[in-house]
């Protein structure tokens, strides 16, 4: 498999979505409300809140970025299969002497670099403004590193690949959005864990979340190795 045949279905891929703007909105809109409205928030709380609380807040907001991580991907995976699917655009990359492998490694590139980009971005914003808004120094700290440099790529393959087999299975981008946020459960139960201070964000924990991540990646991962066959994309694929 040549890393370089894989670059170049990502750039047809970029190009594609700078023309949808719907795609482009929730790529870039999401990640900065998100990371303005949150210290926004904290504003509120303040008064009422002892820094204790405040940590607690900061970490459980921080771990939004794991969830963003998994709901950014979706369109764009969605739509990088199934789009083009759709739009009958895939013929002529299955005229090309490109490998499945080579094929789904350059579908995943496009959907994953702009995504953690933006994440990366917004959390910049995010770190910022809650140290502004706090009148501390509590970014960046070791578990916003953590989140960031592991559990935010590990989540964002997670919905690449989980988009890319549900892609397989139906033929309405919104239908596959839809699926591909049923995940999206488990998330918010963790985070709703960590604001009632049942289950704390640290190290430990975190590791323990990537773990979970990198199995499911690992199992997504032998699935579409198995599933992904660009010669029965356009004729078995239903």
């Amino acid at each position: 498999m040549k890393l370089n045949k894989s670059w170049i279905i990502a750039g047809k891929d970029f190009k594609i979505f700078r023309k949808k703007k719907r795609i482009l909105y929730a790529l870039i809109i999401l990640p900065l409300l998100l990371s303005v409205g949150l210290p926004l928030f904290l504003i509120s709380t303040l008064e009422s809140a002892d820094p204790g609380e405040v940590a607690i807040i900061l970490n459980a907001f921080s771990f939004f970025y794991i969830i963003l991580a998994y709901i950014l991907p979706n369109s764009l995976a969605a739509y990088s299969i199934l789009g083009e699917k759709i739009e009958h655009s895939l013929e002529p990359l299955l005229a090309t002497p490109l490998t499945d492998g080579e094929l789904l490694l350059g579908k995943m590139i496009a959907s994953f670099l702009p995504c953690v980009a933006m994440i990366y971005l917004g959390s910049v914003i995010f770190m910022a403004l809650s140290d502004v808004t706090t009148g501390t120094l509590y970014f960046p700290n070791w578990t916003m590193a953590f989140i960031l440099i592991i559990a935010v790529p590990l989540a964002s393959i997670l919905s690449i690949q989980l988009n890319i087999i549900i892609s397989s299975r139906v033929n309405d981008v919104r239908t596959a959005n839809q699926l591909g946020l049923l995940l999206f459960i488990p998330f918010i139960a963790v985070y709703i864990l960590l604001t009632t201070n049942m289950v704390s964000l640290n190290i430990l924990n975190l590791l323990i979340v990537s773990a979970v991540l990198l199995i499911i990646d690992v199992v997504l991962f032998y699935i579409n190795k198995a599933t992904f066959n660009r010669d029965k994309i356009l004729t078995k694929w239903k």
